[in-house]
């Protein structure tokens, strides 16, 4: 009993002495909790400013070296090191594409501008260095299915085989689905639907070997003697290519009304058996009114990094525009409109010239 009693006493007065220090410690973090509240509150205009300030300044083209922001290489590793996990370093990175700066400062490793009537080269970035391409490689998949004459109308089926066991990426498309020739080229296309790209080269004649050799056969006629094409999805990272033979592929899949009209299409609706699925385009910027595309593809693998290709027209001309190895899929967007805008400003600037010498 007198035991009992003695543990009880020592417990009652460690109770004692602990729940002070403990109603202590929680007041002092609610204090501390309370003056950086205060601080955020009383900041906030100011954090709300700098925003706004900042997503005005994200539309103005940079023209000068001394203006460039943190590159994207760095933000991404800032970012990762914040999350306490390790950054995701692209072909590119590796290569130390991020170091090179430009007067546009844009997100994108590599970059190329040209006038698609003329080939004239009006911007570049590390535009020879050949890169992993992910799913721009399926322009050339496109190219292929319809220069080859297959019967657009034929029935294909998704099976085992174009299941993605290298990246497992998402497929909508099932297993024993079923959709025609032309319905896998579109959302092949317009959504970059890997099992849709697979059983398109799976039902060549010969199979996905003979399309693979097809590709590099018409990337070799095509002049794009830095490429090299190893599936018909773009998930493999040995299909490489760089921006000068990507501008080529651009111009060549331009000929074609189909892979135009597939590739800009905004959405579309399939039935590969059971329900219909709607698929959007991949490019947010189709949607966008003030946008006149006639060619677009999206990619996206992590040895890649986001990229985006386009033919479009800016101010009556048409142009090729190539952007590989940006961090964000809306980095590569940003690129594009920043592009846009310093084509408009040039051209602005051309007629004023124009203009006064005449006066």
């Amino acid at each position: 009993m007198h035991s009992f009693s003695a543990r009880a006493l020592i417990a009652l007065l460690l109770a004692a002495f602990v729940m002070p220090v403990s109603h202590a410690a929680t007041a002092h973090k609610r204090v501390a909790a309370g003056k950086v509240a205060k601080k955020i509150a009383h900041h906030q205009p100011a954090a709300k400013k700098s925003r706004k300030q900042a997503a005005g300044k994200a539309h103005i083209v940079r023209a000068s070296y001394s203006q460039a922001k943190r590159k994207p290489a760095q933000r991404v590793a800032m970012a990762s090191a914040m999350a306490g996990v390790p950054p995701v370093l692209t072909a590119g990175d590796l290569a130390g594409l991020h170091l090179t700066r430009d007067p546009l400062d844009l997100n994108s490793n590599v970059a190329l501008v040209l006038d698609q009537n003329t080939n004239e080269v009006l911007f570049e970035k590390n535009s020879n260095v050949a890169l992993p391409i992910a799913s721009i490689t399926k322009l050339m998949t496109s190219l292929v299915v319809v220069e080859g004459g297959q019967g657009l109308d034929e029935i294909l089926t998704v099976n085992d085989e174009d299941v993605d066991r290298e990246k497992l990426s998402h497929s909508r498309l099932r297993v024993g689905s079923q959709l025609s020739r032309a319905n896998m080229l579109h959302i092949a296309l317009m959504s970059s639907e890997n099992r849709a790209a697979s059983a398109l080269g799976r039902h060549y004649p010969g199979g996905i070997r003979a399309f693979v050799v097809a590709m590099n056969a018409k990337a070799r006629e095509l002049g794009m003697n830095s490429s090299h094409f190893a599936d018909s999805t773009g998930l493999n990272s040995a299909n490489v290519s760089s921006a000068r033979d990507l501008a080529k592929l651009v111009i060549a899949a331009y000929q074609h009304p189909l892979i135009r009209q597939y590739s800009t299409d905004s959405r579309y609706a399939v039935d590969p058996g059971g329900r219909v699925l709607q698929y959007r385009n991949s490019n947010g910027l189709i949607e966008k009114p003030d946008w006149e595309i006639g060619l677009q593809k999206t990619g996206y693998i992590s040895e890649a990094g986001r990229c985006l290709v386009m033919q479009a027209y800016v101010t009556g001309r048409p142009v090729v525009m190539i952007f590989l190895d940006s961090k964000t899929k809306f980095s590569r967007l940003a690129d594009a409109s920043r592009i846009r805008k310093w084509l408009e400003n040039r051209a602005a600037s051309a007629m004023s010239g124009r203009v006064a010498s005449r006066s």
